[in-house]
């Protein structure tokens, strides 16, 4: 299961290593530490130095030292502290405080899953698991683990192929377009957020030809470590920063679930619960459901490998009529106007653009669990933005279209709050205890043993927590790789 996962913890072909450092000396690729990208004062000091004049979009090595929570609004500087947002109680309607770190602060994508792509691919490199002269990577995604993956295969010198659903949003394709080799290098499968199946189907027939190296999301442990160990601690200090608290929950959306995995650090650390949240229109924690939606950026109709259930507390599904009537409302003028009106802060209302659809839903269920569990002053909820508006503008005028022929008007704005946000309950939620993790848990078994070919010993390992903690040396061990293939090429950033 380790090599099958990602988890590679030795060289397994040193001629692919031996030709990887030199195609990363002739580049000029430098690889940063995962304990440098959780925490960037432990970057060589020439790291500012290198980055000037480069942008936060090029398609450049050195924005690999960008792959953090700490960069600045202009994504070219760094911050001492990830950019977050606090939602006040003037909009949340309850008293506890929730706070969403801002994923698109991220360099190329606009999106945290660039983190993803990097935990995944950076060990392969280092072990002679992926050769760059010879592979493809191939990235399978519903959108921003794609795009994160092309853009850090196109930097670090090799081909990248992106594999996702045809009914994503244009944003998408649109970027897509612009950084793979050519249009055979995006693969378009049938359906849109739900059909994980049929990615999984495109990439099976792919990994027939040897040079393509899948790096499925869903199943490669790196990335639930890499979220573990970076996301995690620039969560946690963004707690500390905002006058901290008392953490009580973390809430996550289960797109691959590597994002969870932040939960895991936060709950092993400060005890807060972790959430779980999915489309109410595919409930396939909550209920064994199905369906479709647009909460974009959740995978559905399946539990992925790497989602640590038996640590997951509470389960949550969100409407996607609510993330897309929000995104009306925090991102058109009148929607804007009507909030600030309400008295909220025209700086606030602003910064809800940094809001994407699955950032909506995890602001909403993190309120549905302060209202679920009681939390009020002094506890704290933290999650995340996965992404902001930009990446759906296209969408605005699908939904208003379809929900709103006349426009979105000063009407439509006051029932949008009144529905969504002042409405907010707490149905569709559930604390899962010992037989929800199990029922969870046991749903997999379907996908990962039945359909894509997992030992089931395999699969059961991943029942108990000693599995999971036992994964958490693999960082360690791979920083030191890092280090010592850096050193074997040559290329220094300071």
């Amino acid at each position: 299961m380790s090599t099958s996962m990602g988890l590679f913890d030795e060289v397994v072909d040193q001629q692919a290593l031996t030709n990887t450092i030199e195609r990363f000396r002739e580049r000029n690729i430098a690889l940063p530490t995962f304990a440098q990208l959780a925490d960037p004062s432990l970057m060589p000091a020439g790291v500012r130095d290198a980055l000037a004049g480069v942008g936060a979009d090029d398609p450049d090595p050195r924005n690999l030292w960008r792959v953090n929570w700490y960069n600045d609004d202009s994504r070219t500087g760094r911050q001492n502290v990830p950019a977050y947002i606090e939602i006040p109680s003037a909009l949340s309607g309850v008293d506890a405080k929730i706070i969403l770190a801002l994923g698109n602060k991220f360099p190329m994508i606009r999106a945290h899953k660039v983190l993803a792509a990097y935990a995944c691919l950076a060990p392969r490199i280092v072990t002679g698991a992926f050769d760059p002269t010879t592979h493809r990577a191939v990235w399978p995604s519903t959108g921003n683990y794609a795009r994160g993956g092309v853009a850090i295969s196109r930097i670090m010198g090799c081909r990248g192929m992106a594999v996702l659903p045809e009914g994503m949003s244009q944003e998408r394709f649109d970027w897509l377009n612009e950084w793979t080799s050519g249009p055979e290098d995006i693969i378009r499968t049938t359906g849109t957020e739900s059909n994980v199946k049929e990615i999984y189907d495109a990439c099976n027939e792919l990994s027939k030809d040897e040079t393509n190296v899948i790096l499925n999301q869903f199943s490669e442990f790196a990335n639930h470590l890499g979220h573990y160990y970076v996301t995690g601690r620039a969560l946690e200090h963004v707690v500390e920063a905002s006058g901290g608290g008392n953490l009580v929950a973390y809430v996550s959306a289960s797109g691959s679930g590597g994002t969870l995995a932040a939960g895991d650090y936060l709950k092993e650390r400060h005890g807060a619960r972790i959430v779980a949240v999915e489309a109410l229109e595919c409930p396939t924690m909550l209920y064994n459901g199905y369906g479709e939606h647009n909460i974009q950026g959740i995978g559905d109709k399946h539990i992925p490998l790497i989602h640590n259930v038996m640590n997951t507390d509470d389960a949550v599904a969100i409407s996607d009529q609510a993330t897309d009537t929000l995104t009306l409302l925090f991102n058109t003028d009148v929607g804007r106007q009507y909030l600030i009106e309400r008295g909220l802060d025209a700086a606030l209302v602003d910064q809800l653009q940094h809001m994407g659809f699955s950032s909506i839903a995890n602001m909403l269920a993190a309120i549905k669990v302060a209202k679920l569990h009681g939390y009020g002053a002094g506890d704290v909820i933290v999650t995340v933005a996965t992404d902001g508006f930009e990446l759906y503008k296209s969408e605005v005028e699908k939904i208003t279209s379809r929900d709103h022929p006349n426009g979105f008007d000063d009407k439509a704005a006051s029932a949008a709050y009144a529905r969504f946000l002042e409405g907010v309950d707490t149905d569709h939620t559930v604390d899962l205890g010992e037989i929800g993790r199990r029922r969870i848990f046991n749903l997999g078994y379907y996908t990962w043993v039945e359909q894509q070919g997992i030992e089931f010993e395999a699969f059961e390992a991943r029942r108990k927590q000693a599995f999971w903690k036992d994964l958490h040396s693999h960082v360690e061990t791979w920083d030191a790789m890092i280090d010592d293939f850096n050193g074997r090429t040559g290329v220094e950033i300071a």
